[in-house]
């Protein structure tokens, strides 16, 4: 019955973003009117500019859920002078030429105005970089976490090669970053790397993709990922604990406080889907990292009429995807209605 109801809800998302994006289409609004022309753009042009947010999905996924939604378009409203790429695993030629029959949600995507989609090349984007001897050896096949190394290797090499902002896609964006080449820590002396910025060709990021195949260790979680960049940071940097929310600065990279984008640490991450006594305002905040790496066994999603955390967060900084959450709500609701109701 519960898989049912899955399936109900999900058809019915789709359907409410497919209406969405026909809304979307008028001018005026938020969205771009003729969202195909962008096709024609090549990523490279766009990139170029180096101010872009980097978002990646590398696995053959072409239906985001609404986390990753909800990211893309609050990073859209909020840098809306700025190119917001997608870079997708799944996406190929066949499927670039018409989003409207191969994915309403990302029909959705790409009317937003400074949204860009596209395929996800990895043997063009690791060329000339440390990287590209160990792609071409490494057995992917043979690597359990896989999705995650792969995953640590693009950022390094995308914003290395253009420059700007990558984010997962698990971040919620409130107010722009206001520093060009930055590290986000997610605890005092220790870095996250899903959030990380830098200008074109910046040195930092070479070293790191050169410890990369220096101590790549497959086997250990975020050896690639977050240890590394604490690694490199630590040669480079003197440390120390945070003293109150004051971020720290080290050979012209910023080392942004935890507060800045993990107000709510891993540990607690449930709490973005409980209800709070009263909402956090988080002003120091630039963005949430909402931990979906931790939700991956419990699957908590956001809830309409819940007055969860989550759900505030979604209706104030990506109200497009949270109306579309409403109308799929209220369609399920209506078909559960239909089946029980007798026919006469």
């Amino acid at each position: 019955m519960l898989k049912e109801s899955q399936m109900y809800l999900c058809i019915f998302f789709l359907l409410a973003f497919g209406i969405l994006y026909e809304f979307s289409l008028e001018p005026g609004c938020f969205f771009s009117c003729k969202p195909v022309v962008k096709q024609l753009v090549m990523p490279q042009d766009v990139l170029s500019q180096g101010r872009s947010i980097i978002f990646l999905e590398t696995t053959d996924r072409l239906q985001p859920p609404p986390l990753v939604l909800c990211a893309v378009e609050s990073a859209a409203r909020i840098y809306s002078d700025r190119p917001i790429m997608f870079f997708m695993k799944g996406l190929d030629n066949s499927t670039m030429t018409d989003f409207k029959l191969t994915s309403p949600l990302l029909s959705f995507l790409s009317a937003m105005k400074n949204v860009f989609l596209s395929p996800l090349e990895m043997d063009i984007l690791f060329q000339d970089t440390p990287l590209s001897l160990w792609y071409h050896q490494v057995n992917a096949t043979q690597e359990k976490n896989w999705v995650y190394i792969i995953s640590d290797a693009i950022r390094l090499a995308m914003v290395w090669k253009y420059g700007g902002i990558y984010m997962d896609t698990d971040v919620i964006s409130i107010r722009p970053i206001p520093v060009a080449n930055f590290l986000a820590a997610q605890s005092s002396q220790f870095s996250s790397n899903g959030i990380l910025g830098f200008q074109r060709h910046h040195w930092f990021l070479w070293d790191c993709m050169v410890d990369f195949v220096q101590h790549y260790n497959g086997a250990i979680w975020g050896n690639q990922g977050p240890h590394l960049i604490t690694r490199v940071l630590k040669k480079l940097c003197n440390l120390t604990d945070f003293n109150n929310v004051e971020d720290q600065t080290c050979h012209n990279i910023s080392f942004l406080h935890p507060q800045r984008f993990y107000p709510i640490p891993y540990n607690l991450w449930h709490k973005y889907y409980e209800v709070w006594d009263s909402k956090p305002d988080f002003n120091e905040s630039y963005a949430l990292h909402l931990w979906n790496f931790m939700n991956r066994k419990e699957k908590r999603n956001v809830i309409i009429g819940s007055n969860a955390l989550v759900e505030n967060l979604f209706r104030t900084h990506c109200p497009t995807t949270y109306q579309s959450l409403i109308q799929a709500a209220q369609g399920s609701k209506q078909m559960s209605q239909n089946k029980t109701s007798p026919l006469w």
